[in-house]
C-alpha cells in the first residue's frame, strides 16, 4: 500500500464548503480501483484544519486519481478556500500487511 496524508488548513469562512466538497471527492476516489480507502478527517480544537488520508493499491495509483474529473473538480473548486498551500506526506505499509487482515474493534 502507499500512503498519503494531506495537510489542508481552510480558511474560517470556508470550512463547510470545503468539507462538502472533500466528502464529494472521497466519495467518487473510493470507486477507483486504485482507491483502498480515502478519508477527510477533521482537527478537534481547529475546525479549519482537514488531513486527507488517501490509501492506494501501489505507487502508481496517486498519479491515476490525479487524473480523474472528481479530483480536478475538487482541486478548482478548494483552491481559493485555502488558507496557506497543502502538503502532503508520503508513507508505505509497515503493517498489516498479511492477506486478510482485517481490524476488529
Amino acid at each position: 500500500m502507499y500512503i498519503v496524508h494531506v495537510f489542508v488548513h481552510v480558511k474560517d469562512e470556508h470550512i463547510e464548503a470545503f468539507r462538502a466538497a472533500s466528502i464529494e471527492n472521497a466519495r467518487n476516489s473510493v470507486k477507483e480501483p486504485g482507491v483502498a480507502r480515502f478519508d477527510v478527517i477533521q482537527q478537534q480544537g481547529d475546525p479549519a484544519r482537514f488531513v486527507l488520508v488517501e490509501v492506494y493499491r501501489t505507487a502508481d495509483d496517486p498519479a491515476a486519481h490525479k487524473e480523474t474529473a472528481h479530483y480536478k473538480t475538487w482541486r478548482e473548486t478548494v483552491a481559493e478556500m485555502m488558507a496557506e498551500p497543502r502538503s502532503a506526506v508520503k508513507y508505505t505499509e509497515v503493517f498489516p500487511g498479511e492477506p486478510g487482515w482485517e481490524c476488529r474493534l
